[in-house]
């Protein structure tokens, strides 16, 4: 089984990460329909981070889109994923 490194240098499977990304592939129309936009920056122990972009950055209902949205659907597709978390060392605005 093919393994790529995530930002940590940890060996994570790249079928895992193509789970994830799908399932990221198929929540981005409904994001990108309000404005925004997210993608993947890291997996790590059950832990996905996230980076949201344009309209997603500065919004008011990010942590639901974040927990109702994002973390609900990777949960029940990928089994692995634990939570979702947003990459808060970058700021998405301006940038989509």
């Amino acid at each position: 089984m093919s393994e790529i490194l995530n930002e940590t240098e940890t060996a994570v499977p790249a079928d895992l990460l193509e789970r994830i990304e799908k399932t990221i592939g198929k929540i981005r129309p409904y994001i990108q329909a309000d404005g925004g936009d997210v993608q993947l920056v890291d997996y790590k122990d059950g832990v996905v981070t996230v980076r949201m972009y344009g309209a997603c950055a500065g919004c008011m209902a990010l942590d639901a889109t974040l927990t109702d949205g994002i973390q609900a659907i990777l949960i029940d597709e990928v089994p692995e994923v634990k939570e979702v978390r947003l990459d808060d060392s970058f700021s998405g605005f301006g940038n989509y």
